[in-house]
């Protein structure tokens, strides 16, 4: 991931990720889904939702009921 990015979600669930990445985007969030699932067995690995440092924050509290 590029410099200033911090992963603020992950879960196993690709629907859960991406519930989180709409919720901050309907909130005017710049956020990126990065799947790092084994290429092999898709059970095994998470998926991380990262946003701007300085959005940080803001991110975070819209996500706090956002189960894992």
């Amino acid at each position: 991931m590029e410099k200033g990015w911090v992963e603020i979600y992950s879960t196993a669930h690709e629907y859960k990720a991406l519930m989180a990445k709409d919720l901050l985007e309907n909130e005017g969030i710049k956020a990126v889904v990065l799947n790092q699932h084994d290429s092999a067995y898709t059970t095994f690995g998470e998926l991380g939702v990262f946003v701007d440092e300085a959005n940080k924050t803001k991110a975070v509290e819209l996500l706090k009921n956002l189960k894992h």
